[in-house]
């Protein structure tokens, strides 16, 4: 019978047995436990306990073989490898550290049985609409946990760079919220644990890669969470760093060699050189300073060269989807980690679960750079990628060029236009994610200098452009930051989050007329994407831009949605001919965003600065 200890271990990895017992304590062994039925048939268990690479280990358990232990120059570290077998079930075994024949440790490992379908599991895709989080400025929903004790940082809302207290609760409390703007998908920033004296609330410097900061809420909460999400129809993505950790990560106290990290463990920073992973007359002192480059002298960089580190960050990954029930992972940083590294994760995560999709951080405006990462691209360097998406960095400077230019031959909507011709460099455009903003960058609204047609043009785009569409919380309401990069700013508090605030966005107390149109374009926009086949999965032709006016389509089997942009002040009248080869003469179309029907008649009428999204009926 289990009890309430077995189930302890089980989740915590704890000794089942008092530690005076025997000579060494285990402080951390992780994979704290795994799955039975894993396609792939090697585990391999960090071990770390005082001198306990001189253990011997001793197990016994039907379909679980131990071929190999691997040691590192750190005494304090053992990598216990494990085989197994297709058939072995769920249940728990007895790991058994000797030395000279006497007993030093005893855990107790557990393979878990793994969710119906799990393996099957369908990722994130075209027919999603994607909403990143900063957690700790979303929602408090628990204040109980805005102090931890043994955490360095503290609450301070008060400091745009400290932390504010949103958490998990608080995501989970915004789901009905969420699911009614249109949202399928849902990025949390990571929430791992993050024990950093300052800036410990963006969660990119992690402590500890098991383990759900504190001040967020539990490993549990978050496994609750994802399922509560899933139950309205709303998958989470994971945000996962393998390039760096943070400074307090409890390896650097213990390192287990001095290659785990990139320079010896001594800070030499990052050129941002990203070309230099495919240029062919890039110097080699310059690839490697961009790839084992430190981004901060907080952030040590992860030699991912180092097997049985690349080892730990694979399982990692798996570990966090397959517990979690993941529908995604966003991959930061991308590129700055070692590509051959990224080629065997990748491949990892797509051959344990087939129908999962990843996307990963390449920041360059060059589809060159970033369609290098895609999976099936073919590089000329014979560079071989199984991360199925990217971020879209490229389309989403050309839309910004597109909205803030003045029209000419070479610039305005023409940028859009071109940039969108690029889409025969990647391998699968459509499963690329466009988005309007994120943690690294202004305001939308802002950057469109608060002009609230430019605002509606660019939200159109978004939603029904041939791409996955991710919106940063907030957008939804013209959220505002300064033009120049202020991250404490940019990432500011969700209205509503907080008990006591005037203005709250969830039910639109205190909301400015401006804010109340954008959430309502937002929310139509998003749940009419929702159920409409032809914007998910569509074909797109598009028009060149002419005279301040840009137009394309989105077509599937009798299916037409028609977009139109005029730029211009003045009311523009566009001659329907030019469509003729998928648009019937005479069309008649309903307005999407007001359900009036119109009858053209070979002409349509544009208002000044407008944007019109029509439906063929």
């Amino acid at each position: 019978m289990t009890t309430i200890h077995h189930i302890k271990a089980v989740l915590l990895g704890l000794l089942v047995v008092a530690p005076s017992a025997y000579a060494a304590q285990i402080e951390h062994l992780e994979p704290a436990f795994w799955w039975a039925g894993m396609k792939e048939s090697k585990l391999q268990l960090m071990v770390h306990a005082r001198d306990i690479q001189q253990a011997k280990v001793q197990l016994n358990y039907p379909g679980v073989k131990l071929t190999g232990l691997q040691k590192v120059d750190n005494p304090n570290y053992l990598f216990v490898d494990l085989e197994l077998s297709p058939d072995v079930k769920p249940g728990s075994f007895e790991l058994v550290f000797t030395k000279n024949g006497k007993t030093m440790a005893r855990h107790n490992y557990s393979l878990l049985a793994r969710q119906p379908g799990s393996a099957q599991r369908q990722g994130f895709s075209q027919k999603d609409l994607i909403y990143l989080i900063t957690p700790d400025r979303f929602v408090n929903g628990d204040s109980s946990n805005d102090q931890v004790k043994g955490l360095a940082e503290g609450l301070n809302r008060a400091a745009p760079g400290g932390r504010h207290g949103g958490d998990i609760a608080g995501m989970q409390q915004a789901l009905p919220y969420l699911q009614q703007l249109g949202v399928t998908q849902i990025w949390p920033q990571p929430l791992t644990e993050n024990n950093s004296p300052a800036y410990s609330y963006h969660g990119y410097a992690a402590t500890d890669l098991y383990k759900i900061d504190p001040r967020f809420g539990t490993n549990g909460d978050y496994k609750n969470f994802v399922s509560e999400a899933n139950k309205l129809g709303i998958g989470v993505i994971q945000d996962i760093v393998v390039n760096h950790i943070g400074s307090n990560h409890w390896w650097l106290k213990d390192l287990p060699e001095q290659s785990w990290l990139n320079y010896d463990a001594s800070f030499h920073p990052t050129n941002h050189a990203r070309t230099t992973v495919q240029d062919p007359y890039a110097a080699k002192v310059d690839a490697k300073a961009f790839v084992d480059g430190w981004f901060v002298e907080s952030m040590p960089d992860l030699n991912q060269r180092h097997p049985l580190l690349a080892t730990y960050l694979i399982q990692n990954s798996v570990w966090w989807v397959e517990y979690a029930n993941l529908s995604g992972i966003r991959e930061d940083t991308y590129s700055y980690a070692d590509k051959d590294f990224l080629t065997a994760w990748s491949k990892r995560l797509l051959s344990e679960y087939p129908n999962f999709n990843i996307v990963g951080e390449e920041w360059s405006a060059n589809p060159v750079v970033v369609s290098y990462w895609q999976k099936g691209k073919q590089n000329a360097d014979g560079y071989q990628s199984f991360t199925p998406s990217m971020m879209d960095f490229p389309l989403y400077y050309a839309l910004l060029s597109a909205l803030t230019e003045e029209e000419s031959w070479d610039k305005g909507w023409v940028k859009l236009y071109e940039a969108l011709g690029n889409d025969v460099i990647y391998p699968n455009p459509t499963n690329l994610v466009l988005f309007e903003g994120n943690h690294d960058t202004a305001r939308l609204f802002s950057l469109l200098n608060e002009d609230r047609d430019l605002y509606r043009m660019a939200i159109i785009y978004l939603l029904t452009a041939p791409r996955i569409p991710q919106l940063y919380y907030g957008t939804e309401i013209l959220k505002q930051s300064p033009k120049q990069r202020d991250d404490g700013l940019v990432r500011s508090d969700f209205p509503g989050g907080w008990t006591g605030d005037a203005v709250n966005a969830f039910t639109g107390q205190g909301l400015s007329k401006a804010q109340l149109e954008a959430l309502q374009l937002v929310k139509k926009l998003a749940n009419y994407r929702k159920t409409t086949s032809v914007l998910q999965l569509g074909k797109m032709k598009h028009f060149s831009p002419a005279e301040g006016v840009y137009s394309y389509v989105r077509y599937q089997d009798n299916s037409q949605v028609w977009v139109f942009f005029n730029k211009n002040a003045e009311a523009k009248t566009v001659d329907l001919n030019r469509y003729s080869e998928l648009m019937p003469a005479h069309a008649r179309f309903k307005d999407v965003l007001t359900g009036q029907p119109i009858q053209t008649k070979g002409q349509l009428q544009l208002a000044g600065r407008s944007s019109v999204l029509l439906e063929l009926q």
